[in-house]
């Protein structure tokens, strides 16, 4: 059973394929890798929206429970998610917590949204959890579609890719001048600096709505010029004002680090991969923090 939605409706046409449906872009593509032509994968998050201010709507809820499969990352990431959940009691839904079996690092930042005790959601910035990403959905359709070799090798094929990024990303990164990430948007990539031993400073908390306060400001622009930092990094889908500001009191340049939690309209079109923005993070990595190989 399809489930296409249209003007907040949900439509239903008849494939034979496996629905799924995913909450964020990495889930999303990691989907498609796997399931290939026996499964239909829906986004819910519509392209361009941030996720961490999203909220479904009903037609979003009926998205969910039409579907064969929902997909998505984590309480931490999703806390929406738990209670929507809780709802499907006695249906036929597969559920895939794709965060299970991950070692997850504490959150640096805590207010309201994020209280002591919350962990950093943004696991797929470490490769090696995106693997495990990947075997939690390989799983969850092999439950659901017993065409298990398929998805196995799928899966497989997929975290082969992952290993090739994880090894530029090594190589890339191993001989820069500067270590030091400095990130005009909230709290994204704890992973990856702790996965290549980076040095990471975000002017926001987890949440891209928790604006930083003025003395937070003076302390990074103290930081990058006495570091000589030449490059602030700034976010995707979110105003660049605060990495404006920053690159104006220290004439540093920007340069996009993208934490691919969704993708813009254009992107989404034109098929957009997660593995290729994460090579263009590696681009603009490797000339902001000036590597050599």
């Amino acid at each position: 059973m399809s489930i296409v939605a249209i003007s907040g409706r949900v439509q239903k046409s008849n494939t034979g394929k496996t629905t799924v449906v995913t909450t964020l872009f990495p889930l999303y593509d990691f989907a498609k890798n796997i399931g290939q032509d026996k499964v239909e994968v829906s986004l819910l998050l519509p392209p361009g929206v941030e996720p961490h201010s999203f909220e479904p709507k009903p037609s979003d809820i009926a998205r969910i429970s039409e579907a064969d499969i929902f997909i998505y990352t984590g309480k931490f990431m999703e806390p929406w998610a738990v209670d929507i959940i809780k709802g499907f009691s006695g249906r036929n839904i597969k559920v895939v917590d794709s965060s299970a079996g991950i070692k997850m690092i504490p959150a640096v930042f805590h207010d309201a949204d994020e209280p002591q005790g919350a962990f950093d959601p943004h696991i797929w910035l470490d490769f090696d959890n995106a693997k495990i990403m990947v075997d939690n959905i390989v799983q969850g359709l092999c439950e659901k579609d017993k065409a298990n070799a398929y998805y196995k090798k799928n899966g497989d094929e997929y975290k082969n890719a992952l290993s090739n990024l994880d090894n530029r990303y090594r190589t890339g990164l191993a001989n820069c001048k500067s270590k030091e990430i400095i990130y005009g948007g909230h709290y994204a990539f704890g992973y990856l600096a702790h996965r290549y031993g980076l040095q990471y400073l975000a002017a926001q908390g987890l949440s891209p709505d928790a604006e930083p306060t003025a003395q937070d400001l003076v302390k990074l622009v103290e930081q990058i010029k006495k570091n000589n930092i030449r490059y602030i990094f700034y976010e995707e889908l979110t105003s660049p004002k605060i990495a404006e500001t920053l690159a104006g009191e220290t004439q540093a340049k920007m340069l996009l680090l993208n934490a691919a939690h969704n993708i813009t309209k254009k992107d989404f079109e034109n098929k957009v991969s997660f593995v290729s923005i994460m090579e263009n993070n590696l681009r603009n990595l490797k000339i902001g923090l000036q590597c050599t190989e």
